[in-house]
């Protein structure tokens, strides 16, 4: 009972931090699986976070929409070409070795957090230049923010697949990869970024974790999904309402910042 508990207290910090900088909290809750339960195979570590971040998404996706920060018709587009990529992603997984897991997640994990070091923030993420050539969305947020933003709709998609992908394989939902994205190469504002990026998740995660109900993987971890997942849940709440008071380019940094602790904790695991 108590360390159901401590997965609950466990749960809030996920879904806070994770909430905050649109990442869904995976890539902080993988690691520390990984410590918890040694003897779990990659497959049984990523099940439960995306579990768990399905339950974080949805929470932080209705917290953010009350902020009318959510681009819906971005997102739709953009968790439709996630959905195959989950698929085979949760599929792939089972077929990977715990240190090669380790190795590949670490790695990409201190990549991602170097490039946000080198470039926390894209100048040109508010307004950009209208192209015909491009899908352009004008957002106003519930503090009558206004937003006017383009991008490539095709690469959005396949940039979009790629991270479903990687996210379902690696257990970690796909926010530090998407949100980076949709900053950098698809121009969106940070603060619309990781609340589109959130509702993504909450797709795209579901996907994965649907692939492990059926496959079997999850009928050992019930109890500890629903721990983490009532923390989690009320972690994004406040994750959400942290946001708001943080300026983007702090979100990235925060985000870069953890990356990188993880991933080099990561690494040394993998070569235990």
């Amino acid at each position: 009972m108590q360390f159901l508990i401590l997965l609950s207290i466990l749960g809030v910090f996920v879904g806070m931090v994770g909430t905050m900088i649109g990442a869904g909290g995976g890539f902080i809750l993988v690691p520390i699986l990984l410590i918890i339960f040694p003897n779990k195979t990659p497959e049984e570590i990523t099940s439960i976070s995306l579990a768990v971040v399905f339950f974080n998404a949805v929470s932080g996706t209705l917290a953010y929409r009350k902020m009318k920060r959510v681009d819906y018709k971005s997102g739709i587009l953009f968790s439709i070409a996630t959905i195959p990529g989950a698929i085979l992603g949760s599929l792939v997984v089972g077929l990977l070795s715990r240190s090669l897991f380790n190795m590949i997640f670490g790695t990409l994990l201190i990549i991602i957090a170097t490039y946000l070091t080198v470039k926390p923030e894209n100048k040109k993420s508010i307004t950009t230049t209208i192209s015909d050539k491009l899908t352009t969305r004008k957002i106003i947020d519930a503090d009558n923010n206004k937003y006017t933003y383009s991008y490539n709709k095709y690469l959005g998609l396949l940039l979009s697949f790629i991270v479903g992908f990687l996210s379902s394989m690696l257990g970690i939902g796909g926010g530090i990869m998407h949100v980076p994205i949709l900053v950098h190469v698809l121009n969106f504002p940070v603060h619309l970024a990781t609340a589109t990026s959130h509702f993504v998740l909450a797709i795209m995660s579901f996907t994965g974790s649907m692939v492990h109900l059926f496959n079997g993987t999850l009928a050992n971890s019930a109890l500890q999904i629903l721990a983490l997942a009532i923390g989690a849940i009320l972690g994004a709440q406040i994750g959400a309402r942290l946001s708001k008071k943080l300026h983007g380019s702090l979100i990235i940094r925060l985000l870069a910042f953890a990356l990188a602790i993880v991933g080099v904790r990561i690494l040394f695991l993998a070569f235990q």
